[in-house]
C-alpha cells in the first residue's frame, strides 16, 4: 500500500478542492454543514439544487467509467474526491443511493434500456433514489423478504412493507427486493425491481429517531405497479444481483466519513480541554486511544481498497463496518463522558435548546453497530468467510 499520491492524483485532488471553494459561495455559502449525522432534515431544497450543481459540473459519479457519463476517476482519486468534499464542509449528499448503489449495479447488470433511461438523470442529480430491501421479518435475514410482485398484465403489483429506508420521503424511485415465487427456495424467488415512488398504492411513514429528527421511513406498498421490463437482471435471480449492490458499497465514502468523524473527535478534544476533564489521566488515554483508532481506521480502510476497482469483496467491507462502528459507538459514549453531568441537558438547558453536536454523535451513533449489517453478522461473515471457522447453525431449509 503506497500512501503517496502519484502527480496526477494530487491535480485531481487541487481541482476538486478549488472547484468546491469556489462553488460553496453565494447561493450556496449557506448549505455548508447542513444534514450531517442526526440533522439529515436541513436545507432540502438547496441540498437539491446543490446536487444538481455538482451534476452539471460533472462532479457526481465520478467513479463510474466514462462510457456511462462518469469521470472514470482512479480509486484513489476517488478517495481524494470524497476527502476533499467532507474537508470543504460541503452538505450531505442526497444521491447517495443513486449514485453509489444503484447506478454501479444498472451499468454491471441493467440493460441498454435502463442504462438509457435511468443513468443519465442519477448522474445529473434529477432523479433520486432509495433502497427497498429491509423488513420488519428481513433484516440482516434478507433472504426472508415478504413483499410480494405478482404479474399483471404489462405490469408487476406490489404489496408488502419495507422499513429503515433512507431518504424515502425525497425519492423518485426505490429499488426493490421483493418475491417473485411463492413456491421457490428463498434466495431463488426474488426479484429486483425498480419502482416509481410518486403513485397511488405507496404510504411513507417517517421513523422518529433518538435524535428528534427522521431520516429513515416505513414504506407500505399496496398495490403499488411497475413495468414488466423494469426488473434488473432475470425474473427470480433478484438474489444475485441484490448481493451486487451491497458489494457496491466498498469503503471509498468511508474516508470521507473519517474525516468528519476527526472533526467530532477535534471538537471532542476542544470541550475536554475547556472543560477540565483533560487534566483526568484517565480521559487523556481514552482521547489518545480513540485518536489511535481511527489513524489505523483510515490506514485500514485505505489498504481494503488498494487494487479494487470493482466490487470489495464482502469479507473486506465486513471488517470495515464492524471497525468503524464500533469505534464512532464508543466515540459517542466517550463524548458524553467528556461533556460530564452537562450531558444530561439538551443543549444548554434552556427550554426549545437544540442538541449539541456531540449529544447527535452520541445519540445517531447508538444504530451504528445495528445498520448495515449488524456487528453479529458481520463477525460472523468475517469469522465463517475469513477465518473458515464452522458456520452457525441455520434453521431448516425451506
Amino acid at each position: 500500500m503506497d500512501l503517496h499520491e502519484s502527480p496526477e492524483d494530487a491535480a485531481f485532488r487541487k481541482e476538486a478542492r478549488a472547484w468546491l471553494e469556489a462553488n460553496l459561495s453565494g447561493d450556496f455559502a449557506g448549505a455548508r454543514g447542513l444534514g450531517r449525522v442526526g440533522n439529515e432534515h436541513q436545507g432540502r431544497d438547496i441540498r437539491l439544487a446543490w446536487e444538481r450543481r455538482l451534476g452539471e459540473s460533472g462532479w457526481t459519479c465520478v467513479g463510474w467509467p466514462q462510457s456511462a457519463g462518469g469521470r472514470g476517476a482512479t480509486m484513489a482519486q476517488q478517495v481524494a474526491w470524497n476527502e476533499e468534499y467532507v474537508r470543504a464542509d460541503a452538505p450531505a449528499r442526497v444521491g447517495v443511493m443513486g449514485e453509489g448503489l444503484l447506478g454501479p449495479t444498472l451499468i454491471a447488470h441493467g440493460t441498454e434500456a435502463q442504462k438509457r433511461r435511468f443513468l443519465e438523470p442519477i448522474r445529473l442529480g434529477t432523479e433520486l433514489w432509495c433502497q427497498g430491501y429491509s423488513e420488519p421479518d428481513a433484516g440482516s435475514d434478507l433472504a426472508n423478504v415478504q413483499t410480494r410482485a405478482v404479474l399483471d398484465g404489462d405490469e408487476w403489483v406490489l404489496t408488502g412493507q419495507k422499513v429503515w429506508t433512507s431518504y424515502a420521503q425525497w425519492a423518485d424511485w426505490c429499488f426493490v427486493v421483493a418475491r417473485t415465487d411463492a413456491e421457490a427456495p428463498r434466495h431463488r424467488g426474488l426479484s429486483y425491481l425498480l419502482v416509481p415512488m410518486d403513485q397511488q398504492g405507496i404510504e411513507v411513514r417517517p421513523i422518529r429517531q433518538l435524535t428528534g429528527t427522521a431520516e429513515f421511513n416505513e414504506v407500505f406498498f399496496d398495490g403499488a405497479r411497475t413495468a414488466t421490463d423494469l426488473v434488473v437482471g432475470d425474473v427470480n435471480d433478484g438474489w444475485r444481483v441484490a448481493l451486487a449492490t451491497l458489494a457496491f458499497e466498498r469503503g471509498v465514502g468511508l474516508l470521507g466519513d473519517i474525516v468528519h468523524f476527526r472533526r467530532q473527535l477535534d471538537d471532542m478534544l476542544a470541550t475536554a480541554r475547556d472543560n477540565g476533564a483533560a487534566g483526568d489521566p484517565r480521559m487523556r488515554q481514552r482521547l489518545a486511544e480513540s485518536w489511535a483508532r481511527l489513524f489505523v481506521l483510515r490506514l485500514n480502510t485505505l489498504r481494503s481498497l488498494t487494487g479494487v476497482e470493482g466490487p470489495a469483496a464482502s469479507p473486506q467491507a465486513s471488517i470495515s463496518k464492524l471497525f468503524w462502528a464500533t469505534w464512532h459507538r464508543d466515540l459517542g459514549e466517550l463524548a458524553m463522558d467528556v461533556t460530564g453531568a452537562q450531558a444530561m441537558l439538551v443543549g444548554d438547558g434552556a427550554e426549545g435548546a437544540e442538541l449539541s453536536e456531540l449529544e447527535r454523535v452520541f445519540l445517531f451513533s447508538r444504530a451504528d453497530t445495528i445498520y448495515g449489517g449488524s456487528n453479529e453478522i458481520q463477525r460472523n461473515i468475517i469469522g465463517e468467510r475469513v477465518l473458515g471457522l464452522p458456520a452457525e447453525p441455520k434453521g431448516a431449509a425451506r
